[in-house]
């Protein structure tokens, strides 16, 4: 039995850390508590440390590919959690899964094509798109009166055959509103592309973070016509908090897309992966399921708490039900503030740096994206000050 705490609030100041030692250099203030970037302040599983010591140990760091055994871990996590079978050979091994969206981009279009997403949705897509000179065309999921979001199917097929597209950038579960998308709209997804020739490029770093009786449905994995049209991009980074350890696992079942995709990793001058980076995932798909479980249960009750905070003491607010990932949407817009407003009741008066729902996408805008990964002391502190900052510009 590992010993898990994650009450335990661990300094993370001065270790060269993105979300807390580099809040002046982006232009935030010195001492904001952060609550933006999609990393856990939580130490990762000891069976993992364990691995990575023992590899440490051994002092040598030359070039390193992964053998059966790591392909064998992975298999084994994603038929475990997902009932996903998984072949060899379909496996592409990236340093994220944010370098492999931009690697997809260039694999199978061209530049001033149109690229399909669905705002608000996590901001990098729209960078990888725009960045390779590509054309962002967006089919925005709608907030219904359920206080969930959905999908026009309408419209996104109208968008295909409009624009032209040839390829979709589809976040699932979905970052940052947090649907986990149903086994029906997963299916209309692919069967609308599968008709237009639409190749589907399908984020699923959140996988493994689903709450209540929900399931994450691998695209993929639905039918047959899908898995000839899909890359499914996966990594242990968020699960078991490895991000910087820069391992992803890309599945490609049809060869031809394969191949042209490791040709752009090939063109990039990319080969083997972090030594550390193998090591860890590894570890954490044979040995986690203990950690996990844990940290499942803990964002869970994070969740409970903002929820009630929110209900209680924050009641202009509306939180959007999270069913999946650790990244709660909230609505910020009855408080009648401009963009500029907001941003100065987030940094100024609550002294807290979000990610605002404006970078995810116009239709964004008016919302803030919180990481609830964390102590629950530190989520208590942010709703705090959040409290006691919207106290002072509410009259805006």
């Amino acid at each position: 039995m590992e010993n898990i705490d994650f009450d335990k609030v661990i300094e993370r100041k001065d270790t060269d850390c993105l979300k807390y030692d580099f809040a002046v250099r982006r232009g935030r203030p010195e001492g904001v508590l952060p609550l933006w970037v999609a990393d856990m302040d939580f130490k990762t599983s000891q069976k993992i440390l364990d691995a990575i010591e023992e590899r440490v140990r051994h002092g040598i760091f030359g070039y390193t590919e992964s053998r059966e055994k790591y392909f064998e871990a992975v298999a084994g996590w994603m038929k475990r959690k997902h009932n996903w079978e998984v072949k060899r050979e379909w496996l592409v091994k990236t340093p994220g899964v944010v370098f492999a969206l931009a690697m997809a981009v260039r694999a199978y279009t061209e530049p001033k094509d149109a690229v399909l997403i669905q705002q608000p949705v996590y901001y990098p897509f729209t960078e990888v798109i725009e960045d390779n000179k590509r054309v962002v065309v967006s089919n925005d999921l709608v907030l219904g009166e359920d206080g969930k979001y959905h999908i026009d199917f309408d419209d996104f097929e109208r968008k295909i055959v409009e624009n032209n597209i040839h390829l979709f950038l589809f976040c699932s579960p979905h970052n940052p509103v947090s649907r986990v998308w149903t086994e029906d709209e997963v299916t209309k997804i692919g069967q609308i592309c599968h008709k237009h020739n639409v190749i589907i490029v399908s984020d699923e770093i959140h996988e493994d973070f689903v709450f209540g009786d929900r399931k994450h449905y691998v695209l993929a994995n639905l039918k047959k016509e899908f898995e000839d049209i899909s890359v499914t991009c996966t990594s242990p980074a968020k699960t078991f908090n490895l991000a910087g350890l820069q391992i992803s696992n890309i599945f490609i079942p049809n060869e031809k897309l394969r191949l042209k995709f490791k040709r752009e990793i090939a063109a990039a001058g990319y080969s083997q992966l972090n030594t550390i980076g193998l090591t860890a995932c590894e570890a954490a798909y044979n040995y986690g399921d203990e950690w996990y479980d844990a940290v499942m249960k803990y964002i869970a009750g994070n969740i409970d708490f903002m929820r009630e905070y929110i209900r209680t003491e924050l009641p202009q607010l509306k939180m959007t039900e999270p069913e999946g990932t650790y990244l709660v949407w909230v609505d910020f817009r009855g408080l009648g503030l401009s963009e500029h407003k907001l941003e100065e009741l987030i940094v100024k008066k609550a002294n807290l740096w979000l990610d605002s729902g404006a970078i995810f996408g116009k239709v964004g805008e008016g919302f803030e994206r919180f990481n609830v990964a964390c102590p629950r002391s530190i989520l208590k502190q942010a709703l705090e000050q959040l409290k006691t900052g919207n106290t002072g510009i509410v009259k805006y």
